[in-house]
């Protein structure tokens, strides 16, 4: 889902991908979940006993068996729920490959995109992991809209590289091909991404007379059902996103994307600056997960391998 969120991220960043989950059978008999124990041993110590990397985690998280991950789970196919309500997505699938490799669980809790890192900050998550695109003002605490310092900051472990899209509905592109043709007409976004920060800088651009209208919601999802029933010219999302909104909202006859994609940027898992070993273990997890395959397998199942990365990185962004 990325502004702050493309879906979800703040400062105009690029990013570049498309979109696809990979079913991890058995993972909690692989990494063990923290409520089962062994007595006289500490807890979550024989689930994560045959983990490879058990040993880089900080000690509290080890012996809980668990990592709190908040995300904003209404952002197919990066975090959504199925039809049975199960977090499904890009995301959890590679969380599952590398709790494989952590011996704990990714619990996935839902929250407000734009409430993540606030959550993050409050101790109410370990780790923020919902399509956040990388950006300075993040790493840095710092408002992209107002440039004033508002909190500590995160840092990243980089794992994907999406941009932004643009789209409409199917057979009424309204003429849009570039974000300069957005001037004189609305579009809706999720609120707190990197759509909503390429539309505001875009309507500074725009002529007397062609006013650029910006309508925000929540979620990707209020903004899909905006245009979908005609009350806006365009929607902007990331670009794994936006393809499996035009390929699966109404059997695909519901929209279309419109150009190119830009602001290629990376997604990155934000973890508290004090929590070095959280962040070079989840580092070490994703540098196997690239390494044995299982990365490829999941990017390759939701369609989205053109966003792959060959090793992650912390504080990527730009």
């Amino acid at each position: 889902m990325t502004a702050s969120t493309t879906r979800r991220t703040t400062a105009a960043r690029s990013r570049l991908a498309a979109a696809g989950a990979i079913a991890v059978a058995g993972a909690l008999l692989l990494t063990g979940c923290g409520d089962q124990t062994d007595e006289g041993n500490d807890a979550g110590t024989s689930e994560t006993s045959a983990a490879p990397l058990a040993d880089k985690l900080p000690d509290d998280i080890r012996k809980a068996g668990v990592i709190k991950v908040g995300s904003d789970i209404a952002y197919a196919p990066v975090e959504f729920k199925d039809g049975s309500g199960k977090t499904v997505g890009i995301d959890p699938d590679l969380a599952d490959a590398m709790g494989k490799q952590l011996g704990v669980k990714f619990e996935f809790e839902n929250g407000t995109f734009d409430t993540l890192i606030t959550g993050l900050r409050s101790d109410r998550y370990d780790i923020a992991m919902s399509a956040m695109t990388d950006t300075k003002d993040r790493q840095e605490g710092v408002d992209a809209e107002t440039g004033k310092k508002v909190g500590e900051g995160v840092d990243f472990v980089d794992y994907f590289t999406a941009g932004v899209s643009i789209y409409t509905k199917k057979g009424d592109d309204q003429g849009i091909k570039t974000w300069s043709d957005l001037c004189g007409k609305k579009i809706v976004l999720q609120r707190g991404t990197v759509s909503e920060d390429l539309a505001k800088a875009e309507a500074e651009k725009c002529p007397t007379g062609e006013k650029l209208t910006i309508e925000p919601y929540d979620n990707d999802q209020q903004a899909q059902t905006r245009l979908r029933a005609g009350g806006a010219d365009a929607g902007s999302s990331d670009f794994p996103v936006a393809a499996y909104a035009v390929k699966t909202s109404g059997g695909g006859n519901d929209f279309q994307l419109v150009g190119e994609q830009v602001e290629a940027a990376p997604y990155g898992i934000a973890v508290a600056k004090e929590d070095t070993q959280l962040r070079d273990a989840l580092k070490a997890a994703l540098d196997e997960i690239i390494k044995n395959g299982e990365y490829q397998k999941v990017l390759d199942k939701w369609g989205v391998a053109e966003g792959a990365v060959k090793e992650a990185t912390i504080n990527g962004g730009k």
